[in-house]
């Protein structure tokens, strides 16, 4: 028996479940589909090391609209880590220390350099690819535009680690347009790009915002169901879930990540710039690893390079006598977050004194329903794809953080796609015959 919808939103993470909430505000029947046991997708609050951490995404701040917008609909609170007291980095092989401003006035002129170009390649964030020309800077890696600046070794590496730590990467495959979007979304400040993305968090987790929005619709939502296979026509689709039910509807909503999204069977199949982009994956393939360590401490910072297995760590969470710090690498395959005796060796790039008791993570890229982290695309993947990812097809339409305009890669991200994808489908839906 085939059931029947208004739409069938497949992914139950943040752009999956805004999307349903504003489709169902405007009375049209939604069902989503999870296959995971759990909603928010790359958002995820679980309880681990003594805190609720975040599993995935964190970050968010009052330049980021679509956030803060959700931000002060629910009345959510917002907290950061405790302010950094000391910072390390290196100088080739050798360590330093100093404080965290100390650090930022030595990556400022290569970072100054380096995104000197950001407003004229990309003016309008919201509208990535308006401005004629980007193809050539969209032909390079970061990597290539950082080699170019001939830094003397100890600034070189400093930005090198900190561009390892928003990219979740390694620089040779993470596209410099993606440096730019970040960037030209705080209009051309470095500065406050490095804060949007790495400083404040939900005081109730992720978590909060996802409960928030689910108490706030009324679509019927089913975890642990897959989309198993889509058969779309003119005039609807039938999707075929994983526990071998179908389900009739006038539109459907794809929020898979570009790693899966051309892995689903869909018949007619999908474009082949989704396919492609698929296939290439994105750039992202690094780990974050949550690290509970015997206090007490100081509060701080510390960088590496591209050759570690561990690039940045820095303290969230301080207590009488643990504190908890968070870490991120360029390459999963190179430590694992459950992994406690090479964790502990990873830290001592910086010090010989911590003590690690536990650790803890998620392998995003052997995770069947994400197989990647946050969105860093590869060269020119924005320029030869972006556009087609966007772009609905028939009754199909795609939405998800990997497809947003501004904070691509974001829980803003997720938002904006949302928003834009339900405005869509409702547009479509009016219209139609």
């Amino acid at each position: 028996m085939t059931e029947e919808t208004d739409v069938v939103v497949v992914g139950g993470g943040i752009a999956g479940l805004i999307t349903a909430r504003e489709l169902g505000r405007q009375g049209l029947r939604v069902t989503v589909l999870e296959a995971r046991d759990r909603l928010g997708g790359r958002v995820w609050t679980d309880h681990r090391l003594g805190r609720d951490l975040e599993i995935g995404g964190t970050w968010l701040h009052w330049v980021q609209p679509h956030a803060w917008a959700e931000v002060t609909r629910y009345g959510l609170d917002i907290t950061r880590g405790p302010r950094p007291e000391q910072a390390y980095w290196l100088a080739g092989d050798e360590r330093r220390t100093g404080t965290l401003d100390e650090f930022m006035e030595l990556i400022d002129p290569g970072m100054r350099r380096l995104l000197a170009d950001t407003m004229q390649r990309i003016p309008r964030p919201h509208a990535p690819l308006s401005e004629p020309g980007l193809e050539s800077a969209d032909a390079f890696s970061v990597q290539d535009k950082l080699d170019e600046l001939d830094l003397p070794v100890e600034e070189y590496r400093a930005n090198e680690a900190a561009w390892v730590g928003h990219f979740n990467a390694p620089l040779t495959d993470g596209a410099f347009t993606s440096a730019l979007r970040w960037t030209a979304a705080t209009a051309g400040s470095w500065h406050l790009m490095h804060e949007a993305s790495a400083v404040f968090r939900l005081v109730g987790g992720t978590r909060s915002l996802v409960e928030s929005i689910v108490a706030d619709t009324d679509a019927d939502i089913r975890t642990g169901t897959a989309a198993h296979r889509i058969e779309h026509d003119a005039d609807g689709a039938v999707v075929t879930t994983s526990d071998g039910g179908a389900i009739r509807a006038r539109r459907v909503v794809l929020t898979l990540p570009q790693n899966i999204l051309g892995e689903l069977d869909v018949t007619p199949e999908l474009c082949a710039e989704k396919r492609a982009a698929t296939e290439e994956g994105t750039a992202s393939r690094g780990v974050k690893v949550w690290i509970r360590v015997r206090g007490p401490i100081k509060p701080f910072f510390a960088y590496s390079s591209a050759s570690h297995p561990l690039s940045v760590a820095r303290t969230e969470f301080l207590g009488e006598d643990d504190a908890v710090l968070v870490s991120f690498g360029a390459d999963s395959s190179r430590i694992s977050p459950h992994d406690t005796a090479a964790v502990a060796d990873a830290l001592r790039v910086w010090r010989d004194d911590l003590e690690v008791l536990e650790v803890t993570g998620h392998d995003w890229m052997a995770d069947p329903h994400s197989r990647e982290t946050w969105l860093m695309q590869r060269p020119q993947q924005l320029t030869r794809y972006f556009a087609a990812q966007q772009r609905a097809e028939g009754v199909l339409h795609f939405a998800g953080s990997d497809y947003a305009n501004v904070w691509a890669g974001f829980i803003d991200g997720a938002i904006e796609s949302g928003l834009r994808v339900a405005r869509e489908v409702r547009t479509g839906l009016t219209t139609s015959p």
